[in-house]
């Protein structure tokens, strides 16, 4: 974890893939509690340190999360990724290209609980909820291509199972169709870009997570 921004009410961090943002069956220690810790030791608080978990991201993403400081902002924060004002910008390094370098997948999103799994498909079924991301190709390296994804809707495991829907499942995903998983456990999909009016002071905050210290990252060109 790193911290990429820090206000009265909001701090926004770089999670590693392995890190879980809340607390889950497996017992590991969550993000939001290293977060409290962090806080607590930074401003030597005797008490409780309030976090306030707004959004979540795949245990084997890395990336931007976003965590309230105060209850102010927790609240707000909840309601504008409710309705879409916090805008998220992720890249994927995928198999195969895309057909098209740009376009708008639209994909009816059918979660099965059991396989903690999320199935697409073209036309809606019954229980299923639309999902529709924007993606566009920025990158190619000898066997992998690069893209920007921002998300319109946010889905369980969205970008994962509409990419592989394409045709292009993210690198090290098995559970969405590529045939190998990294070494470390993560896929290759990373919260690269957060944008968001500020929920109290109403500036505007932009804040850009730099990639994992991997070879693959880098194999693309360093000026995207």
């Amino acid at each position: 974890m790193t911290v990429l921004y820090e206000d009265n009410h909001i701090i926004i961090v770089n999670k590693t893939a392995s890190e879980i943002v809340q607390g889950d069956k497996t017992g590991d220690t969550p993000l939001s509690e290293i977060v409290k810790q962090y806080l607590k030791e930074k401003y030597q608080k005797p008490g409780n340190v309030f976090i306030g978990v707004t959004h979540r991201l795949d245990r084997p993403v890395s990336g931007l999360v976003v965590f309230a400081k105060t209850s102010k902002a927790l609240g707000r924060l909840n309601e504008m990724f409710r309705v879409g004002e916090v805008k998220k910008t992720y890249w994927a390094i995928v198999k195969n290209m895309p057909p098209e370098p740009e376009g708008e997948l639209v994909h009816y999103l059918v979660r099965n609980e059991k396989q903690n799994k999320s199935y697409a498909y073209d036309s809606e079924k019954p229980g299923s909820k639309k999902a529709i991301l924007h993606y566009r190709l920025i990158g190619r390296s000898d066997n992998y291509c690069l893209l920007e994804v921002d998300l319109k809707t946010g889905r369980h495991h969205q970008i994962r199972c509409q990419l592989a829907k394409m045709g292009c499942p993210i690198r090290g995903d098995l559970k969405y169709g590529f045939p190998r998983s990294n070494p470390d456990g993560s896929i290759c999909l990373h919260a690269r870009r957060v944008r968001f009016v500020h929920p109290v002071s109403k500036e505007l905050i932009e804040v850009v997570a730099p990639v994992p210290n991997s070879n693959l990252w880098h194999a693309f060109p360093a000026d995207i």
